[in-house]
């Protein structure tokens, strides 16, 4: 076994793209007269299925983070920096790539609905903030780990400034990344918040892993950091606001998702962390390695990518509770099975861009 490996970092990767599955097949087929808030059943399914990208995004901060810090062990940083760049526009790229629209446009039906930003777009250019940063504090992990930390806080802070920011005087391919305006599901905003605090807590576990009883520190460290946000955040942004006489702070204590959501997080993390023995098992690693070729499956059978057939078109949301969690279960065996049978294109795409980045590096 190797003891450098967090095993459960595939194991919450899993969870979250699973998660992810179910909550946009049942979201988009659902009929509406099912969605009850009165509902204890479908309330308990909205609350979770709102945990599923801020684990999502947290977990790609963190995963990237280690490796690279590992690579820096090794000496070969440099590497996994020029490979984190090229993975980061590559995901730009499909994220921009599953929305093209190719027979509205063979017919000449052009639209900019193509420009919204999604998930792997905003985990791309997450990636590559974090790349730069890192860069920029010339490779030291102590002082990106407290810039990360400072990045996460403040963009989550902060949020009350942006909420409805909308910059019209930008480009739309511009503006999408910082505003819902135009139809994005995700803006960098608040967003890449997580994927800074993914990379903090990689840090700590680069630093800590080796030692004795880290594991049961950082694990009740979850649990006591996520039950706080959790329960007492919201308590404690109003509480300093009147202390200092910050507006801001109470404005964001009154709107608190993306520290209530951090701590959901948090205590997932500890779930899984301390349940790794029993769940690593091969079905559930695959899985969590494979997420992207999943995603980008889910994406093309529910959304329609490219002929704009897809379940959303051609069930609707029309679905009862048990069509809808009986087809969600079939579903998520569908397309995992499909996953693991993918042609692997992922290695053969990222060899190419990093040999177009070297040689332009070269030429440079």
């Amino acid at each position: 076994m190797d003891k450098n490996r967090l095993y459960f970092i595939d194991i919450v990767r899993a969870f979250a793209i699973l998660m992810m599955l179910q909550g946009h097949f049942i979201d988009t087929l659902l009929a509406v007269s099912y969605r009850d808030t009165d509902n204890i059943a479908f309330n308990i399914w909205h609350y979770f299925r709102g945990i599923t990208a801020p684990t999502f995004f947290t977990i790609s901060g963190l995963i990237f983070t280690y490796l690279l810090l590992k690579a820096k062990e090794k000496g070969l940083e440099n590497q996994r920096m020029v490979k984190g760049i090229t993975r980061g526009f590559f995901l730009i790229g499909v994220g921009y790539l599953l929305r093209i629209p190719i027979f509205d446009w063979l017919w000449g039906k052009f639209s900019s609905y193509f420009l919204v930003i999604d998930v792997l777009q905003i985990i791309g250019l997450s990636l590559i903030s974090i790349i730069s940063i890192y860069f920029l504090c010339n490779k030291k992990t102590i002082l990106f780990s407290v810039i990360t930390l400072t990045l996460g806080v403040a963009i989550f802070l902060t949020e009350p400034l942006y909420r409805f920011l909308n910059v019209t005087s930008i480009p739309i391919f511009l503006n999408n990344y910082i505003s819902k305006s135009n139809g994005s599901i995700f803006t960098i905003l608040p967003w890449s918040g997580y994927v800074c605090f993914g990379a903090f807590i990689a840090t700590i576990f680069n630093k800590n892993l080796h030692k004795k009883s880290f594991k049961k520190t950082i694990i009740g460290s979850f649990v006591i950091v996520g039950c706080i946000l959790i329960f007492y955040s919201s308590t404690i942004l109003a509480f300093l606001s009147k202390l200092f006489y910050i507006q801001l702070l109470m404005d964001a204590a009154s709107y608190n998702y993306l520290f209530t959501r951090f701590g959901n997080v948090l205590i997932i993390f500890a779930i899984f962390y301390s349940l790794e023995k029993y769940l690593k098992s091969p079905l559930i690693l695959k899985i969590g390695q494979k997420t992207l070729s999943i995603y980008v499956i889910h994406f093309i059978i529910i959304y329609g990518s490219f002929t704009g057939l897809g379940l959303k078109k051609i069930i609707g949301k029309n679905l009862n509770p048990t069509e809808a969690i009986i087809g969600a279960i079939l579903f998520l065996i569908s397309v995992c099975i499909i996953s693991f049978y993918y042609v692997q294109t992922n290695a053969f795409l990222y060899s190419k861009l990093t040999k177009i980045f070297n040689k332009l590096k070269s030429k440079s």
